[in-house]
């Protein structure tokens, strides 16, 4: 009895074989043949596409809860280190708070009104910039009317991105950091390392295929390391003190361990500017 049941059933599995192989066979020899209602066709197509909304149904849904939990824990993740970073600004305001608050007093007790990081800003629109000097200058829409004179410092998001080269009543030329020519940027910078010690220099040039901006003329025996951060040092009268130009990527070396040249990544993008501020540096003066 076993014996028959078991034949039976392999005879059910050869006939549904068959008839599935014949109705492939004929939905292959009616699909072409437009005269032919394709009903085999359509009907195959139905089940199968029945079939896989069945199977796909709880696929997607788990699939769905899956990317749910990973977004969630991703959103946890962001949530935990923005929380630290808001800490973080918090902790920085506070101390800086201090510093301003401490800075006044000495500068009261002192008797000074203006330091040589003191300065006020003027914002500008870049209104031209031509393809062919894209790398070497802009040209913004405030000019000696506004106060704007040359060699003024022009800055742009997180730190500065080019001197003022030519002034006129209403607009200005911005000779750009990433100007390669000889005779351009020409500005004395500082760095202060790790252990608070400040290193002098100038800066001497931009190289185009790395954009990175190149300072020498320093002759300190003082340790420079990557990631220092380098800003302006306020001497030559014009440019105030402390802007933010870049960090140190690379430090050269001469045959006597001194620093001859040194790479910074600048702290802005120079490739994208559309609106700009002018660090006017407030005159230095005593009571």
């Amino acid at each position: 009895m076993n014996k028959f049941f078991s034949n039976r059933r392999l005879v059910i599995v050869i006939v549904c074989l068959i008839v599935s192989f014949g109705l492939m066979s004929v939905s292959v020899m009616i699909r072409d043949k437009r005269s032919t209602p394709p009903l085999v066709q359509q009907f195959g197509n139905d089940v199968v596409g029945l079939v896989n909304r069945v199977v796909a149904w709880p696929v997607n849904g788990l699939k769905g809860s899956i990317t749910g939990v990973s977004d969630l824990l991703n959103t946890y993740q962001e949530n935990t280190r923005l929380k630290g970073q808001v800490q973080k600004l918090a902790q920085t305001q506070v101390h800086d708070q201090a510093v301003s608050q401490e800075n006044k007093k000495l500068k009261k007790e002192l008797k000074l009104t203006h330091s040589l990081t003191d300065y006020e800003s003027v914002n500008a629109s870049v209104i031209a910039r031509t393809p062919s000097s894209w790398q070497d200058q802009v040209i913004i829409d405030k000019g000696s009317a506004a106060g704007i004179k040359k060699n003024m410092p022009v800055l742009s998001g997180s730190g500065m991105v080019g001197r003022v080269s030519e002034v006129n009543r209403t607009n200005s030329k911005v000779e750009l950091l990433s100007n390669s020519s000889e005779s351009a940027n020409k500005f004395a910078v500082s760095i202060t390392n790790k252990s608070g010690q400040v290193i002098n220099g100038v800066i001497t040039g931009y190289n185009s295929g790395s954009n990175r901006i190149e300072m020498g003329n320093v002759t300190s025996k003082k340790k420079i390391q990557r990631g220092d951060k380098v800003v302006t040092s306020g001497l030559g009268g014009v440019m105030p003190a402390g802007l933010y130009v870049g960090t140190v990527t690379t430090i050269g070396t001469s045959d006597y361990g001194l620093a001859s040249k040194i790479t910074i990544k600048p702290a802005a993008d120079i490739s994208d500017l559309s609106v700009v501020s002018v660090a006017i540096r407030q005159a230095q003066s005593t009571n």
